[in-house]
């Protein structure tokens, strides 16, 4: 009997990749295909989350988190995941109040990066989660380095994320600067870059980057997958 997995959902096409990478990887693991454990997501608005990131209002965030976390809680979840990267700067308003675990897409990012022996990471992502401390604690805790972007990378970056990714729009224009801001990166010493934005991977992967990838949304569904199983 495999776990009840719960995604407390942010950005549409970020938990839309995390939903589909669990049920189409599930069959390799549960011996069956098309087999897959249940999954609940919930999501609230978007507009509801952005109004407290740009207020600085982490706290608010959490209460949205909360309130997805309790309807998947009422609805048969085991535990939870959250596949928003930014989100997780709320993490510690979570933690003492939900009804229910989480795994950590940073821990989980990070434990990946340390097995395949990574020690200086990039990190691409939106502005706020770039600023925050969410990858580079969890990686220096494994003694891993991280180099974010110049300020002028950052709000590039950002905005097409918000612009365009979360909108399912992927331009020549995106792809060209996630790559120039990669090759900057790899230029500085990273060995590796964090997709640390769940929609980045929908247009960066390891055959069009200059530094190999660690993939935070698909690498947060396989944790939930194993986790799910007991694997």
């Amino acid at each position: 009997m495999s776990s009840h997995i719960g995604i407390v959902a942010c950005s549409a096409e970020g938990a839309a990749l995390c939903y589909r990478t669990i049920c189409i990887e599930a069959g390799r693991l549960m011996g069956r295909h098309h087999a897959h454990p249940e999954i609940s997501l919930h999501s609230l608005s978007l507009a509801a989350y952005e109004a407290c990131i740009e207020a600085g209002d982490w706290a608010g965030v959490a209460e949205l988190m909360l309130a997805s976390a309790e309807k998947l809680r009422r609805s048969g979840a085991d535990f939870l995941i959250s596949p928003d990267n930014t989100i997780h700067q709320a993490m510690p308003w979570v933690a003492g109040r939900s009804p229910l675990p989480w795994l950590n897409i940073a821990d989980v990012v990070a434990a990946q990066a340390a097995e395949r022996g990574f020690r200086r990471l990039g990190l691409l992502g939106t502005r706020w989660l770039i600023d925050s401390e969410v990858y580079p604690e969890k990686l220096a805790a494994r003694g891993i380095a991280c180099m974010r972007p110049e300020p002028g990378e950052r709000d590039e970056i950002n905005r097409f994320i918000m612009q365009e990714l979360v909108e399912g729009v992927f331009s020549p224009a995106a792809i060209a600067c996630h790559q120039r801001v990669i090759a900057r990166l790899k230029d500085e010493g990273c060995d590796a870059v964090v997709l640390g934005c769940t929609e980045i991977p929908l247009i960066m992967n390891d055959g069009n980057s200059p530094l190999p990838t660690l993939d935070s949304t698909r690498l947060l569904a396989r944790a939930a997958l194993r986790r799910a199983v007991g694997r």
